[in-house]
């Protein structure tokens, strides 16, 4: 059947839905979204349940849109008359792309209304659909510049949604079955995570990443056969947003690509906050990026966000639903029905099977599930991690010690997940007097990224969220904190008081923490702290093996004579003891498991431990294999 065809019989089935009264002037496919056009949207409006009758129904996800949006100025004026003025509205945001109104207020709750009838007299007053989301605490640029710029795309982005809508929605062709994937990175090795997945009919790949610490194997192998062109990809899964996942999608879009990458809306934010930071620090480093700020553009212009548990058509024979991973903010266990009940397979990313400061523990349950691909960064058999307590108050005790001699404390971290970690145990140490009160100064992306952090308050754990939004204590907004923003003020940190910094990059690939090494290493009062992964290759892990001599450049060399300690347990990733843990509790079990991102030790070790224990079948795969699942 034909696209115009299969349109028009929606349209027709839809028609003998809606009650009398409400016409129906277009239906479109646009990206997974089957759109209502219509002159009567406050008619939808008051029709509480239409559109989930609709929707479970025609088994497609369901947006009304009025024929004509409402000038966004004017819009938002009739917005702040119907709302109380006791809702304290902050901002306004029109999505064109979704015929919606995101109301960022104090008071979400004056601005739903009383079962949602505030929210419906919006609607019925100006057209767009309202959504309300509590005004962030701290205020994010990368935000509002993504918004901004996607509003200035709103006709190109239109274009290309009923484009792949069209393609999304075409018939399946093939009456071949089978499914593949293909490893193009992160096998035996951490970095650079590229997997392909392959049907007759589609072509998905999930992720696309760097691996730190490494020049000549920093990509993922996109020049196969099976991945040639890029043009013929029907999408790009993308599971978090740390740049060993997503660095290189932008690359994508500079080689032919030009199809929907799938996120969170909170990773679509820090992916593009991290990419254009990458080009940054490459270009600063002397090197010379591989793609620039327009291919970021172009990836934003591409994105297509979806929330935990949405069940979403990607391709014609292929639906995705992410399920909480519990790594860093938004990250997405991405899980793939293919066919019409034909296969399961699942590709876990990044996760964490436990409870933390700021996420809730990995998912493990699923509708179905037959093959996993499952990360194995410690899956080595000696790879057990202390317990959060354990390691914050090792972290103290270091903190304490490294003060009282007069010292000071310098804590590279990745800008998301580990920094804001190790803020929230450091504001409590201050604010319990555990350890002495001293300035926490933050340097690099740090702050931007907490700032995103409090902007999807639904990513975070139901402790921090009240924590933060009912009790009025932000740990993130604490006096201990301080932001370094200038080549002035990093110095008069490096000349100043003792203190503790926290600082990007996690694995001294680059980035403030050179300046801090360069000249607080050489002394002896002064203490290196890891608290997060570093991976082969990388300078972290050579100061980690005791290299006393670290070359910089092609001239330069630091005299390692600080004191090195490394503090286990606040990794995002599981350890051995969750990993095997989280096997066990899957439901239901897999028929097969493939452990990848870890070293070739740990995934062999971890792949072992798992057939012996639960009997599943595991591959430790090598990058470049095919493996046929069905």
């Amino acid at each position: 059947m034909l696209i115009e065809e299969r349109l028009e019989d929606l349209r027709k089935k839809i028609n003998s839905k809606v009650p009398a009264g409400i016409s129906i002037s277009e239906v479109e496919f646009e990206g997974p979204e089957l759109v209502i056009y219509t002159d009567d949207t406050k008619l939808f409006a008051e029709q509480a349940d239409l559109i989930k009758i609709l929707a479970r129904e025609l088994r497609k996800r369901i947006v009304v849109r009025p024929n004509i949006l409402e000038d966004p100025e004017k819009a938002a004026t009739k917005v702040r008359a119907v709302v109380p003025e006791s809702a304290g509205i902050t901002d306004l945001f029109f999505d064109p792309d979704t015929g919606e109104v995101l109301v960022e207020a104090e008071k979400p709750g004056v601005v739903i209304g009383k079962n949602g009838a505030t929210l419906r007299d919006i609607t019925k007053e100006i057209g767009w659909t309202a959504k309300v989301v509590r005004t962030p605490p701290i205020e994010s640029k990368t935000v509002k510049d993504i918004r901004q710029y996607l509003r200035s795309v709103k006709d190109e982005r239109k274009e290309f949604l009923r484009r792949i809508g069209k393609r999304i929605h075409r018939d399946v062709r093939s009456k071949d079955k089978w499914v593949r994937v293909t490893t193009l990175g992160c096998c035996r090795e951490v970095g650079r995570a590229a997997f392909l997945l392959s049907t007759p009919e589609s072509r998905i790949l999930i992720d696309c990443g760097e691996k730190p610490g490494s020049s000549s194997e920093g990509f993922p192998y996109l020049g196969v056969p099976e991945i040639s062109p890029l043009s013929s990809l029907d999408a790009v899964v993308l599971t978090h947003a740390h740049l060993d996942h997503c660095a290189m999608i932008p690359l994508l879009y500079k080689y032919g690509f030009d199809g929907p990458v799938y996120s969170t809306p909170a990773t679509r934010d820090l992916a593009a906050m991290l990419q254009l930071d990458y080009i940054d620090v490459v270009n600063k480093d002397g090197g010379v990026a591989p793609y620039s700020s327009r291919e970021v553009q172009e990836y934003l212009k591409h994105s297509i966000t979806l929330n935990y548990g949405s069940v979403t058509d990607i391709a014609p024979d292929v639906k995705l639903t992410y399920h909480n991973a519990g790594h860093i903010l938004g990250s997405a266990i991405s899980h793939f029905h293919v066919g019409d009940g034909l296969y399961n397979v699942a590709f876990t990313g990044d996760f964490n099977y436990d409870k933390t400061r700021l996420f809730g523990p990995a998912t493990v349950q699923f509708p179905r599930l037959e093959t996993l691909f499952m990360e194995s960064t410690y899956g080595g058999s000696h790879d057990n991690q202390p317990s959060k307590k354990d390691a914050e108050e090792k972290l103290y005790e270091i903190v304490n010690t490294v003060i009282n001699r007069g010292g000071k404390i310098v804590i590279p971290a990745f800008a998301v997940g580990r920094s804001q970690e190790v803020m929230l145990t450091l504001e409590e140490g201050i604010r319990l007097e555990k350890i002495p009160k001293v300035k926490v100064y933050l340097d690099g992306m740090i702050k931007e990224a907490t700032a995103i952090h409090t902007t999807y308050p639904e990513y975070l754990n139901p402790d921090l969220r009240t924590q933060i939004f009912k009790e009025g204590m932000n740990p993130f907004l604490a006096e201990c904190f301080e932001q370094v923003d200038s080549p002035d003020l990093r110095q008069k940190v490096i000349d100043g008081e003792p203190c503790i910094v926290i600082t990007t990059s996690g694995m001294l690939s680059g980035g403030p923490v050179m300046e801090y090494l360069r000249t607080l290493a050489p002394e002896e009062k002064n203490c290196l702290v890891f608290v997060g992964y570093q991976a082969d290759g990388t300078l972290g892990r050579r100061i980690q093996k005791g290299w006393k001599e670290i070359p910089i450049g092609r001239r330069e060399t630091i005299m390692m004579n600080c004191e090195i300690q490394t503090v286990d347990g606040f990794s995002g990733h599981s350890d051995r003891s969750q990993l095997m843990r989280y096997v066990k509790h899957l439901q239901p079990r897999p028929e097969r498991i493939f452990t990848i991102h870890g070293d070739e030790k740990s995934t062999i070790d971890l792949a072992s431990s798992i057939y012996k224990n639960y009997h599943i079948q595991t591959v430790s795969p090598m990058n470049l294999e095919t493996y046929r699942l069905v």
